[in-house]
Protein backbone atom coordinates (compact mmCIF):
# COMPACT_ATOMS: atom_id res chain seq x y z
CA UNK A 1 0.00 0.00 0.00
CA UNK A 2 2.58 2.28 0.79
CA UNK A 3 4.10 1.65 -2.54
CA UNK A 4 0.79 2.43 -4.13
CA UNK A 5 0.37 5.62 -2.11
CA UNK A 6 4.02 7.27 -3.01
CA UNK A 7 3.23 5.92 -6.76
CA UNK A 8 0.32 8.56 -6.72
CA UNK A 9 2.31 10.96 -5.44
CA UNK A 10 5.03 10.58 -7.59
CA UNK A 11 2.90 11.12 -10.54
CA UNK A 12 0.88 14.01 -8.85
CA UNK A 13 4.20 16.04 -8.55
CA UNK A 14 4.45 15.46 -12.56
CA UNK A 15 0.75 16.77 -13.48
CA UNK A 16 0.90 19.85 -10.74
CA UNK A 17 -1.25 22.28 -12.02
CA UNK A 18 0.10 25.59 -13.53
CA UNK A 19 0.77 29.30 -11.56
CA UNK A 20 -1.06 32.25 -11.13
CA UNK A 21 0.99 35.26 -11.14
CA UNK A 22 3.00 36.22 -14.00
CA UNK A 23 6.57 36.20 -12.68
CA UNK A 24 5.66 32.66 -11.21
CA UNK A 25 4.29 31.11 -15.10
CA UNK A 26 7.73 32.04 -15.90
CA UNK A 27 9.48 30.13 -13.48
CA UNK A 28 7.52 27.36 -14.54
CA UNK A 29 7.42 27.39 -18.13
CA UNK A 30 9.65 24.77 -18.78
CA UNK A 31 7.72 22.49 -16.41
CA UNK A 32 7.03 18.92 -17.98
CA UNK A 33 3.11 19.10 -19.51
CA UNK A 34 0.84 16.27 -18.38
CA UNK A 35 1.93 13.14 -20.86
CA UNK A 36 5.44 13.76 -20.55
CA UNK A 37 6.77 10.71 -19.06
CA UNK A 38 9.85 11.58 -16.46
CA UNK A 39 12.89 8.80 -17.15
CA UNK A 40 13.37 7.82 -13.76
CA UNK A 41 10.64 5.94 -12.38
CA UNK A 42 10.15 4.89 -8.28
CA UNK A 43 12.12 1.59 -7.38
CA UNK A 44 15.16 2.54 -10.55
CA UNK A 45 18.32 0.48 -10.01
CA UNK A 46 20.37 3.06 -11.70
CA UNK A 47 23.71 3.10 -13.60
CA UNK A 48 25.81 5.89 -14.70
CA UNK A 49 28.05 4.45 -17.84
CA UNK A 50 30.77 6.83 -18.66
CA UNK A 51 34.21 7.90 -18.97
CA UNK A 52 36.26 10.14 -15.99
CA UNK A 53 33.46 12.44 -16.32
CA UNK A 54 31.13 10.06 -14.88
CA UNK A 55 33.84 8.36 -12.84
CA UNK A 56 34.16 12.03 -11.15
CA UNK A 57 31.03 11.56 -9.39
CA UNK A 58 29.49 15.05 -10.11
CA UNK A 59 27.04 15.67 -12.34
CA UNK A 60 25.83 11.83 -11.35
CA UNK A 61 25.95 12.65 -7.22
CA UNK A 62 24.11 15.91 -8.11
CA UNK A 63 21.23 13.75 -10.47
CA UNK A 64 21.23 11.24 -7.53
CA UNK A 65 20.46 14.27 -5.05
CA UNK A 66 17.90 15.78 -6.88
CA UNK A 67 15.59 12.37 -6.86
CA UNK A 68 16.72 11.26 -3.47
CA UNK A 69 15.40 14.53 -2.20
CA UNK A 70 12.34 15.25 -4.49
CA UNK A 71 11.40 11.67 -4.23
CA UNK A 72 12.32 10.53 -0.81
CA UNK A 73 10.27 7.28 -0.81
CA UNK A 74 11.26 6.32 -4.42
CA UNK A 75 13.82 3.57 -3.06
CA UNK A 76 16.27 4.17 -5.84
CA UNK A 77 19.08 2.75 -6.12
CA UNK A 78 22.73 4.48 -7.69
CA UNK A 79 25.81 2.99 -9.24
CA UNK A 80 28.52 4.00 -11.29
CA UNK A 81 30.47 2.64 -13.75
CA UNK A 82 32.52 5.37 -14.85
CA UNK A 83 36.11 4.90 -15.96
CA UNK A 84 38.83 7.73 -17.05
CA UNK A 85 39.27 7.78 -20.75
CA UNK A 86 37.18 5.33 -21.95
CA UNK A 87 35.10 5.08 -25.37
CA UNK A 88 32.12 4.07 -26.57
CA UNK A 89 33.99 1.00 -27.59
CA UNK A 90 35.27 0.49 -24.72
CA UNK A 91 32.02 0.65 -23.02
CA UNK A 92 30.67 -1.31 -25.46
CA UNK A 93 33.31 -4.25 -24.61
CA UNK A 94 32.20 -3.72 -21.06
CA UNK A 95 28.42 -3.66 -20.70
CA UNK A 96 27.59 -7.22 -19.85
CA UNK A 97 30.11 -7.38 -16.91
CA UNK A 98 29.97 -3.33 -15.33
CA UNK A 99 25.80 -2.31 -16.23
CA UNK A 100 23.91 -5.41 -17.21
CA UNK A 101 25.75 -7.94 -14.50
CA UNK A 102 24.39 -5.29 -11.85
CA UNK A 103 20.41 -5.82 -12.31
CA UNK A 104 19.69 -2.27 -13.75
CA UNK A 105 16.40 -1.23 -14.43
CA UNK A 106 17.61 2.57 -16.03
CA UNK A 107 21.00 3.15 -17.58
CA UNK A 108 22.53 6.51 -18.54
CA UNK A 109 25.28 6.39 -21.55
CA UNK A 110 27.63 9.39 -21.59
CA UNK A 111 30.20 8.93 -23.89
CA UNK A 112 32.04 10.56 -26.86
CA UNK A 113 34.48 13.28 -25.20
CA UNK A 114 37.36 10.80 -25.41
CA UNK A 115 36.53 9.22 -28.75
CA UNK A 116 36.32 11.93 -30.54
CA UNK A 117 40.42 12.72 -30.52
CA UNK A 118 40.33 15.87 -28.97
CA UNK A 119 41.34 17.42 -32.89
CA UNK A 120 39.83 17.40 -36.11
CA UNK A 121 36.94 15.15 -37.30
CA UNK A 122 37.83 11.89 -37.65
CA UNK A 123 35.57 9.71 -40.11
CA UNK A 124 37.02 6.18 -38.98
CA UNK A 125 36.56 7.33 -35.72
CA UNK A 126 33.00 8.47 -35.30
CA UNK A 127 31.86 5.33 -37.83
CA UNK A 128 33.65 2.95 -34.53
CA UNK A 129 31.75 5.46 -32.31
CA UNK A 130 28.27 5.29 -33.86
CA UNK A 131 28.22 1.57 -34.20
CA UNK A 132 29.32 0.69 -30.35
CA UNK A 133 26.89 3.12 -29.37
CA UNK A 134 24.51 1.10 -31.41
CA UNK A 135 26.07 -1.92 -30.24
CA UNK A 136 25.10 -1.18 -26.41
CA UNK A 137 21.67 0.20 -27.15
CA UNK A 138 21.14 -3.11 -28.98
CA UNK A 139 22.20 -5.48 -25.56
CA UNK A 140 20.40 -3.01 -23.23
CA UNK A 141 16.74 -3.46 -25.06
CA UNK A 142 17.49 -7.27 -25.50
CA UNK A 143 17.89 -7.27 -21.30
CA UNK A 144 14.77 -5.15 -21.43
CA UNK A 145 16.69 -2.64 -19.71
CA UNK A 146 15.86 1.13 -20.07
CA UNK A 147 18.61 3.72 -21.55
CA UNK A 148 18.98 7.78 -21.95
CA UNK A 149 21.33 8.41 -24.24
CA UNK A 150 23.75 11.56 -23.45
CA UNK A 151 26.11 13.28 -25.84
CA UNK A 152 28.83 14.72 -23.95
CA UNK A 153 29.26 18.49 -22.47
CA UNK A 154 30.91 20.96 -24.80
CA UNK A 155 33.80 21.50 -23.87
CA UNK A 156 34.95 25.46 -22.80
CA UNK A 157 37.38 26.99 -25.18
CA UNK A 158 38.24 29.44 -22.51
CA UNK A 159 40.52 27.32 -20.68
CA UNK A 160 40.55 23.73 -22.64
CA UNK A 161 43.55 24.06 -25.37
CA UNK A 162 42.87 23.87 -28.59
CA UNK A 163 39.25 24.20 -27.63
CA UNK A 164 38.29 26.74 -30.17
CA UNK A 165 39.13 23.50 -32.81
CA UNK A 166 37.79 20.64 -31.12
CA UNK A 167 34.31 22.17 -29.79
CA UNK A 168 33.03 22.26 -33.61
CA UNK A 169 34.68 18.95 -33.47
CA UNK A 170 32.57 17.77 -31.05
CA UNK A 171 29.14 19.13 -33.42
CA UNK A 172 29.67 17.08 -35.78
CA UNK A 173 30.55 13.95 -34.08
CA UNK A 174 27.58 14.02 -31.68
CA UNK A 175 25.33 14.69 -34.79
CA UNK A 176 24.02 10.97 -35.09
CA UNK A 177 23.10 10.45 -31.76
CA UNK A 178 20.02 11.99 -32.17
CA UNK A 179 19.10 9.65 -35.16
CA UNK A 180 19.97 6.86 -32.35
CA UNK A 181 17.68 7.23 -29.64
CA UNK A 182 15.17 7.68 -32.57
CA UNK A 183 16.03 4.44 -33.72
CA UNK A 184 16.09 2.51 -30.85
CA UNK A 185 12.52 4.76 -28.71
CA UNK A 186 14.94 5.95 -26.40
CA UNK A 187 14.88 9.86 -24.90
CA UNK A 188 18.30 11.53 -26.26
CA UNK A 189 19.20 14.84 -24.29
CA UNK A 190 21.64 16.91 -25.86
CA UNK A 191 23.95 18.03 -23.42
CA UNK A 192 26.22 19.36 -26.33
CA UNK A 193 23.90 21.85 -27.71
CA UNK A 194 22.70 23.40 -24.03
CA UNK A 195 25.96 23.37 -22.43
CA UNK A 196 27.53 25.19 -25.50
CA UNK A 197 24.65 27.54 -25.43
CA UNK A 198 25.86 28.41 -21.73
CA UNK A 199 29.68 28.44 -22.38
CA UNK A 200 29.37 31.08 -25.13
CA UNK A 201 27.00 32.95 -22.60
CA UNK A 202 29.58 32.48 -20.37
CA UNK A 203 32.60 33.57 -22.72
CA UNK A 204 30.75 36.96 -23.82
CA UNK A 205 30.03 37.39 -19.79
CA UNK A 206 33.43 36.42 -18.33
CA UNK A 207 35.76 35.81 -21.18
CA UNK A 208 38.89 35.07 -18.98
CA UNK A 209 37.01 32.47 -16.49
CA UNK A 210 37.38 34.04 -13.68
CA UNK A 211 33.64 33.89 -12.41
CA UNK A 212 31.91 31.18 -14.34
CA UNK A 213 33.88 27.89 -14.57
CA UNK A 214 32.55 24.75 -14.94
CA UNK A 215 35.22 23.00 -16.76
CA UNK A 216 38.72 23.60 -14.77
CA UNK A 217 40.78 21.89 -17.48
CA UNK A 218 38.63 22.87 -19.97
CA UNK A 219 36.06 19.48 -19.87
CA UNK A 220 36.39 18.02 -16.39
CA UNK A 221 33.76 19.05 -14.32
CA UNK A 222 34.16 21.18 -10.99
CA UNK A 223 30.53 21.74 -8.93
CA UNK A 224 29.19 24.26 -10.95
CA UNK A 225 30.24 21.62 -14.14
CA UNK A 226 28.63 19.22 -11.89
CA UNK A 227 25.31 21.10 -11.81
CA UNK A 228 25.02 22.65 -15.13
CA UNK A 229 25.87 18.51 -16.51
CA UNK A 230 22.66 17.39 -13.85
CA UNK A 231 20.86 20.29 -14.88
CA UNK A 232 20.54 19.74 -18.31
CA UNK A 233 20.41 16.09 -17.88
CA UNK A 234 17.35 16.02 -15.92
CA UNK A 235 15.45 18.71 -17.23
CA UNK A 236 15.92 16.83 -20.70
CA UNK A 237 13.99 13.83 -19.04
CA UNK A 238 11.58 15.70 -18.04
CA UNK A 239 12.52 16.30 -14.77
CA UNK A 240 9.94 18.00 -12.41
CA UNK A 241 10.61 21.33 -11.91
CA UNK A 242 8.34 21.94 -8.67
CA UNK A 243 9.00 20.94 -5.04
CA UNK A 244 6.10 22.44 -3.89
CA UNK A 245 4.42 25.83 -3.26
CA UNK A 246 2.33 28.23 -0.82
CA UNK A 247 0.10 30.62 -1.78
CA UNK A 248 -1.42 32.98 1.05
CA UNK A 249 -4.11 35.40 0.94
CA UNK A 250 -4.05 37.69 3.68
CA UNK A 251 -7.56 38.65 3.07
CA UNK A 252 -10.27 37.51 0.49
CA UNK A 253 -13.83 38.55 0.00
CA UNK A 254 -15.48 37.04 2.56
CA UNK A 255 -12.68 38.83 5.06
CA UNK A 256 -10.53 35.80 6.09
CA UNK A 257 -7.31 34.52 5.31
CA UNK A 258 -6.61 31.47 2.90
CA UNK A 259 -3.44 29.67 2.06
CA UNK A 260 -3.23 26.76 -0.52
CA UNK A 261 -0.17 24.36 -1.34
CA UNK A 262 0.91 22.01 -3.53
CA UNK A 263 2.92 19.09 -3.29
CA UNK A 264 2.47 20.31 1.10
CA UNK A 265 0.35 20.63 3.71
CA UNK A 266 -0.36 23.68 5.25
CA UNK A 267 -2.02 24.60 8.54
CA UNK A 268 -2.38 26.63 11.71
CA UNK A 269 -2.39 29.70 9.69
CA UNK A 270 -2.42 33.76 11.02
CA UNK A 271 -2.05 36.44 8.93
CA UNK A 272 -2.33 39.81 8.67
CA UNK A 273 -1.47 42.85 5.69
CA UNK A 274 2.04 42.69 8.10
CA UNK A 275 2.74 39.52 8.34
CA UNK A 276 1.85 35.87 8.01
CA UNK A 277 2.51 32.72 9.93
CA UNK A 278 1.72 29.27 9.01
CA UNK A 279 3.05 25.15 9.45
CA UNK A 280 4.58 23.90 6.45
CA UNK A 281 4.99 19.83 5.80
CA UNK A 282 6.63 19.09 2.10
CA UNK A 283 6.23 15.73 0.25
CA UNK A 284 10.21 16.41 -0.46
CA UNK A 285 13.03 18.98 -0.28
CA UNK A 286 14.65 21.50 -2.25
CA UNK A 287 17.90 20.87 -3.55
CA UNK A 288 20.57 22.38 -1.53
CA UNK A 289 22.09 25.24 -3.16
CA UNK A 290 26.04 25.18 -2.61
CA UNK A 291 28.05 28.08 -3.20
CA UNK A 292 30.26 26.45 -5.40
CA UNK A 293 26.87 26.43 -7.70
CA UNK A 294 26.25 30.13 -7.89
CA UNK A 295 28.03 31.25 -10.78
CA UNK A 296 25.71 28.92 -13.04
CA UNK A 297 22.56 30.49 -12.13
CA UNK A 298 22.33 32.70 -14.53
CA UNK A 299 22.91 30.23 -17.39
CA UNK A 300 20.34 27.80 -15.90
CA UNK A 301 17.49 29.87 -15.37
CA UNK A 302 18.56 30.50 -11.49
CA UNK A 303 16.99 27.17 -11.03
CA UNK A 304 13.62 27.74 -11.37
CA UNK A 305 12.85 24.96 -13.94
CA UNK A 306 14.39 22.23 -11.61
CA UNK A 307 14.33 23.56 -7.71
CA UNK A 308 10.84 25.86 -7.46
CA UNK A 309 10.18 26.18 -4.03
CA UNK A 310 7.52 28.81 -3.79
CA UNK A 311 6.15 31.22 -1.11
CA UNK A 312 3.55 33.59 -2.52
CA UNK A 313 2.25 36.31 -0.27
CA UNK A 314 -0.67 38.51 -1.74
CA UNK A 315 -2.41 41.32 0.63
CA UNK A 316 1.04 42.88 2.48
CA UNK A 317 1.56 46.33 2.93
CA UNK A 318 4.34 47.60 1.06
CA UNK A 319 7.98 47.51 2.55
CA UNK A 320 10.25 44.64 3.06
CA UNK A 321 9.75 41.30 5.06
CA UNK A 322 11.85 38.47 6.48
CA UNK A 323 10.84 35.24 5.48
CA UNK A 324 11.89 33.02 8.52
CA UNK A 325 11.76 29.09 9.29
CA UNK A 326 11.94 27.73 12.48
CA UNK A 327 12.78 30.78 13.83
CA UNK A 328 15.87 31.24 11.46
CA UNK A 329 15.86 34.30 8.77
CA UNK A 330 16.09 32.60 5.06
CA UNK A 331 15.76 35.85 2.75
CA UNK A 332 14.71 39.39 3.02
CA UNK A 333 11.79 39.97 0.03
CA UNK A 334 9.82 43.14 -0.84
CA UNK A 335 5.92 43.03 -0.79
CA UNK A 336 5.94 43.32 -4.30
CA UNK A 337 8.12 40.16 -4.98
CA UNK A 338 6.16 38.12 -2.44
CA UNK A 339 3.16 39.07 -4.11
CA UNK A 340 4.79 37.95 -7.22
CA UNK A 341 5.85 34.63 -5.69
CA UNK A 342 9.42 33.94 -4.76
CA UNK A 343 11.87 30.96 -4.73
CA UNK A 344 13.19 29.76 -1.88
CA UNK A 345 14.65 27.04 -3.35
CA UNK A 346 18.15 28.58 -4.06
CA UNK A 347 18.50 30.19 -0.44
CA UNK A 348 21.44 28.57 1.68
CA UNK A 349 20.80 29.13 5.20
CA UNK A 350 17.71 27.39 7.72
CA UNK A 351 16.52 24.32 9.06
CA UNK A 352 15.41 22.95 5.21
CA UNK A 353 18.44 23.76 3.44
CA UNK A 354 20.32 22.02 6.45
CA UNK A 355 18.54 18.85 5.77
CA UNK A 356 18.98 19.18 2.21
CA UNK A 357 23.06 19.24 2.59
CA UNK A 358 22.84 16.54 5.02
CA UNK A 359 22.09 14.51 2.82
CA UNK A 360 24.39 15.68 -0.06
CA UNK A 361 27.01 14.69 2.66
CA UNK A 362 25.70 11.46 3.07
CA UNK A 363 25.30 10.57 -0.27
CA UNK A 364 28.82 11.61 -1.22
CA UNK A 365 29.65 9.51 1.68
CA UNK A 366 27.90 6.20 0.04
CA UNK A 367 29.34 7.29 -2.75
CA UNK A 368 32.80 6.60 -1.98
CA UNK A 369 31.65 2.87 -1.21
CA UNK A 370 29.90 2.75 -4.33
CA UNK A 371 33.23 4.00 -5.89
CA UNK A 372 35.66 1.39 -4.07
CA UNK A 373 33.42 -1.75 -4.99
CA UNK A 374 33.45 -1.09 -8.34
CA UNK A 375 37.41 -0.23 -8.92
CA UNK A 376 38.38 -2.74 -6.08
CA UNK A 377 36.19 -5.82 -6.89
CA UNK A 378 34.07 -5.68 -10.02
CA UNK A 379 37.40 -3.88 -11.95
CA UNK A 380 40.10 -6.20 -9.79
CA UNK A 381 41.80 -8.49 -12.33
CA UNK A 382 44.20 -11.43 -10.42
CA UNK A 383 46.80 -12.70 -11.73
CA UNK A 384 46.47 -16.08 -12.71
CA UNK A 385 47.90 -18.00 -10.24
CA UNK A 386 45.09 -16.56 -8.20
CA UNK A 387 42.19 -16.87 -10.31
CA UNK A 388 40.49 -19.26 -8.88
CA UNK A 389 40.30 -18.21 -5.03
CA UNK A 390 39.51 -14.61 -6.71
CA UNK A 391 36.06 -16.03 -8.62
CA UNK A 392 34.73 -17.93 -5.68
CA UNK A 393 35.05 -15.32 -3.37
CA UNK A 394 34.55 -11.95 -5.18
CA UNK A 395 30.63 -13.10 -5.30
CA UNK A 396 30.77 -12.69 -1.23
CA UNK A 397 32.48 -9.56 -1.26
CA UNK A 398 30.25 -7.99 -4.08
CA UNK A 399 27.26 -9.21 -1.46
CA UNK A 400 29.04 -7.85 1.66
CA UNK A 401 29.64 -4.19 0.19
CA UNK A 402 26.53 -4.09 -1.23
CA UNK A 403 24.78 -4.78 2.00
CA UNK A 404 26.86 -1.97 3.13
CA UNK A 405 25.76 0.39 0.39
CA UNK A 406 22.27 -0.42 1.38
CA UNK A 407 22.22 0.41 4.70
CA UNK A 408 23.68 3.60 3.37
CA UNK A 409 21.59 4.15 1.20
CA UNK A 410 18.63 3.73 3.58
CA UNK A 411 20.46 6.63 5.86
CA UNK A 412 20.34 8.62 2.97
CA UNK A 413 16.61 8.21 3.16
CA UNK A 414 16.04 8.30 6.23
CA UNK A 415 17.66 12.24 6.49
CA UNK A 416 16.08 13.09 3.19
CA UNK A 417 12.28 12.43 5.14
CA UNK A 418 10.19 15.84 5.48
CA UNK A 419 9.41 17.28 8.80
CA UNK A 420 7.05 19.76 9.45
CA UNK A 421 8.02 23.78 10.03
CA UNK A 422 6.84 26.99 10.87
CA UNK A 423 6.66 29.54 8.35
CA UNK A 424 6.92 33.30 9.30
CA UNK A 425 6.59 36.80 7.19
CA UNK A 426 7.46 39.50 9.34
CA UNK A 427 8.22 43.50 8.82
CA UNK A 428 12.26 43.41 8.13
CA UNK A 429 14.03 44.96 10.84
Amino acid sequence: MKRLFYLASFIAVLIAGGLTSSTRQEARADEPKAGKDFFFKPGDRIVFLGDSITAQYQYSSYIELYLTTRFPEANFTFLNAGIGGDTANGGAGRFQKHVLDEKPTAVTINFGMNDGGYGKFNPGANKTYVEKTKAMLDTAKKAGVRVALLSPNAVDRRNKSNGAEYVETQKQFYAPLKDIATEFEIPFVDQYAITRAATDAMEKDDPKAEKAKPYPDGFHTGPPGGLLMAGTILTGLNAPAMVSDVTVVVKTPQGEPQASGKSCAVDTLTATDTGVSFNRTDKSLPLPMQKEWLPMLPYMKELKDLNWYGLTVKGLKDGDYTVNIDGKPVGKFTAKELDAGVNLGNVMTGPIWEQGNKVLQAINAKNGMVSSRFSDVIRFTAPEWLKDVADERKPAELKKRMEKIEAAQAEVYRLAKPVAHKFEVVPAK
